[in-house]
């Protein structure tokens, strides 16, 4: 993020946790897959505004919010100094992903000097310090696909730096690339680019390589800014030019569009009602050059002018979301997520999603995860079930999976057998006829009509043992 003077003097600036903002108005899916990821992005459903929404369920703006953005994955960030717990928030967090079969979001900031002393100031006391956080951060990553934003507004923003200090923080972000990759060699690490009306894309390009960018998947642009999507990708394709043209090829772009479907205007968005969420998050970007379209920015979270920097606030999540489309059908909103904050020896998973699984077994550092049976679809008018449990001590998650057989189905009800002693606490994408024993979960209304041979997901979450991975399904 830029101080507040600079802020002022630059149009349009960035602001990592905090943030600045974004502009672009696609809201589309992409019409194929391109790039270098593929999958499902990881939905936090312990994040701030699912939080809220769960909180707040007589909320006037709580159905809107609920619906176009708790519904939808965004970055986790890891911006407190924390290197003796660091390890196993990242572990616990991963496994949650890894359980669900989804590809998580980290946005490290962490950097000593972030922010050049700004809204978001902050960060390790010093890099030697860094290294060590970075280190057992890295410990923690498991080794499936993560997809790591490395130090937003680090290299687009120097001016408080001098040159010592830029080539020590360089080596200090090359290192850290490496660091991490070494922990788990699948970690998509992508590096500041700024955004399109800062720097120009040669100065960009002249950054990142002196931050090891060759040791890198690529490089974001656009985090907490406004934007336009298709100005960000042509910014982004002038960068990768600049730098083939230095002989690093290979590199692709990440653009966050949490809130560049809107406006522009003046950078923070706290006072700003003209601004909208831009395309919903997706790895299916139809351009070879572009990754993924994140939301990194978490969208409802403040800039730090009229509110605390990074704290979520529903009139900004409303009126960034108001009288948007709603999300693809492929990715449903969330009616009823966790209302009860997940445990701290492991978050919650989320529902898996409709595309493979991974192959690769998740690390041992998360908690145990029972995989789905392989049972195929049933004939007829008919659907099966099946249960994925995320356990660790005392509680548990579990991802159902509802299937339709040869034939559509319109509604379903899937029943689950508990242990004795287990209790649910929360469920979402299903109602649920009870809290213990054998319970019935019936569809919600955007989930219940299933094509044949195509699935839906819902989960809960618990405390003691979670059920086996069986259960039984009829339709409606």
């Amino acid at each position: 993020m830029l101080s507040s003077l600079l802020r002022r003097s630059v149009a349009t600036s960035v602001a990592a946790v905090a943030g600045a903002t974004a502009v672009g108005v696609c809201l589309a899916v992409g019409s194929a897959s391109a790039g270098t990821l593929s999958g499902s992005l990881y939905r936090d459903p312990s994040s701030a505004v699912v939080r809220w929404v769960a909180a707040n369920p007589g909320d006037s703006r709580a159905a809107v919010i609920r619906d176009k953005i708790a519904s939808q994955p965004q970055a986790r960030w890891f911006a407190n100094f924390n290197p003796s717990t660091v390890q196993s928030e990242v572990s616990g967090f991963i496994g949650a992903a890894n359980a669900a079969q989804q590809i998580p979001v980290l946005a490290v900031y962490e950097i000593p000097n972030r922010d050049c002393g700004g809204a978001s100031a902050g960060g390790a006391p010093d890099l030697n310090q860094y290294q060590t956080w970075v280190s057992n951060f890295a410990r923690g990553l498991g080794n499936q696909t993560v997809i790591i934003i490395l130090e937003t507004d680090s290299l687009a923003l120097l001016t408080c730096l001098n040159s010592s200090e830029i080539n020590a923080r360089n080596q200090a972000i090359s290192t850290a690339t490496r660091t991490i990759k070494s922990g788990n060699p699948n970690a998509k690490v992508y590096l500041d680019g700024g955004h399109s009306t800062w720097n120009s894309a040669g100065e960009t390009a002249n950054r990142l390589r002196a931050a090891g960018v060759q040791y890198a998947d690529g490089f974001f642009t656009n985090v907490s800014n406004y934007n336009s999507t298709s100005g960000e990708a042509n910014f982004g394709r002038a960068v990768i030019s600049a730098l083939n043209g230095m002989g690093i090829s290979g590199k692709r772009q990440v653009i966050d569009t949490s809130r560049n479907g809107g406006a522009s205007g003046d950078w923070c968005g706290d006072d700003n009602t003209d601004r909208r969420i831009g395309q919903y998050p997706t790895t299916n970007t139809g351009d070879s050059n572009i990754d993924a379209y994140l939301w990194v920015k978490p969208p409802g979270e403040a800039d730090g002018c009229r509110y605390t920097a990074g704290s979520f606030q529903p009139d900004l999540a409303y009126s960034l979301a108001n009288g948007v489309p709603n999300p693809p059908t492929t990715a449903p909103p969330t009616t009823a997520p966790p209302t009860t904050a997940p445990p701290t020896t492991a978050p919650p998973t989320t529902a898996p999603p409709t595309t493979a699984p991974p192959t690769t077994a998740p690390p041992t550092t998360a908690p145990p995860t029972t995989a789905p049976p392989t049972t195929p679809p049933p004939t007829g008018n008919g659907c099966s079930a099946s249960v994925a449990v995320n356990q660790w001590s005392g509680g548990f998650t579990a991802s159902v999976t509802v299937t339709a057989g040869s034939a559509s189905i319109n509604g379903w009800t899937a029943t689950i057998t508990l242990p004795s002693g287990a209790t649910v606490t929360s469920a979402w994408n299903a109602q649920a006829s009870g809290t213990s024993g054998t319970i019935r979960y019936t569809n919600v209304s955007y989930n219940g009509r299933v094509g044949a041979g195509q699935s839906t997901n819902f989960g809960f979450q618990g405390t003691g043992t979670g059920p086996g991975t069986t259960a039984t399904c009829a339709a409606s």
